[in-house]
């Protein structure tokens, strides 16, 4: 046989060998199709992969982190706001991510921005600034329940951002600020009313016992006594002026 033709061969041989010659890394598999149906997942290792007979994709099962583009969302209560957020999710079904979905990176991801509009389109603007761990848990549960179906597994759903605009900032300002004020008067006001409370247990106590009155007249002028002054007010008993009053109208 010619040497030219046997170089020619060798050569094919070794292109072939070596387009058959696969090594996939620990995160991840190959899925194989054998005549355009699929006949199994393979790695990691090496692997081989016949050509114009097998084909091979590579699916990786490493955690991915993707950024939600900014959504503008109308709250529950007609608040305009923009928000931003992550889902972090895997591959955990190599067959079903390459077989009943095109590309679930964007799959995923169109999935996320319209969960996450119409999750929050149902809340008021308190409830995405003040209970985001419920809002992720229920967009999480959203998404796991849609991409299982596709091999995929949501991880976590973490909303990172809630953009308002400058006149609404000062009307939750305005708002703060009304909130403090009306603690501050009823904090004020209970006060007052627990001392009219104690005032009248006091009273009640000092009237079984006028003795006691007499007492308190005394411990008020040895506290006017010992701030130094040099006026002393001397109070007058009322039941001293009720007889008087009582002596004059008979």
């Amino acid at each position: 046989m010619n040497p030219m033709v046997l170089g020619i061969i060798a050569v094919l041989v070794f292109i072939f060998l070596f387009s058959a010659v696969n090594v996939l890394k620990e995160y991840e598999r190959g899925v194989i199709f054998l005549l355009g149906r699929f006949q199994k997942v393979k790695g990691p290792g090496l692997i081989i992969v016949v050509p114009l007979i097998q084909q091979m994709v590579r699916v990786q099962l490493r955690t991915v982190v993707m950024d939600v583009p900014s959504q503008d969302v109308i709250s529950k209560d007609n608040v305009s706001v923009r928000v931003d957020a992550v889902v972090y999710f895997r591959v955990v079904d190599p067959e079903k991510s390459v077989i009943q979905v095109e590309d679930y990176y964007n799959a995923t991801s169109q999935l996320a921005q319209t969960t996450l509009r119409s999750v929050l389109g149902q809340h008021d603007l308190d409830d995405m600034l003040s209970a985001r761990d419920k809002l992720n848990s229920s967009i999480q549960t959203i998404l796991a329940s849609q991409t299982d179906a596709w091999g995929i597994k949501v991880l976590n759903v973490e909303i990172k951002k809630v953009d308002i605009n400058e006149s609404m900032v000062r009307a939750i300002a305005r708002q703060a600020e009304a909130e403090r004020e009306r603690r501050a008067k009823v904090i004020n006001a209970e006060g007052e009313f627990q001392a009219a409370q104690k005032l009248a247990d006091a009273a009640q106590v000092l009237a079984q016992q006028p003795q006691a009155i007499q007492l308190r007249y005394l411990q008020t002028l040895i506290d006017i006594a010992g701030d130094k002054s040099s006026t002393i007010v001397f109070p007058l008993p009322m039941d001293l002026i009720t007889a008087v009053t009582k002596k004059l109208a008979s």
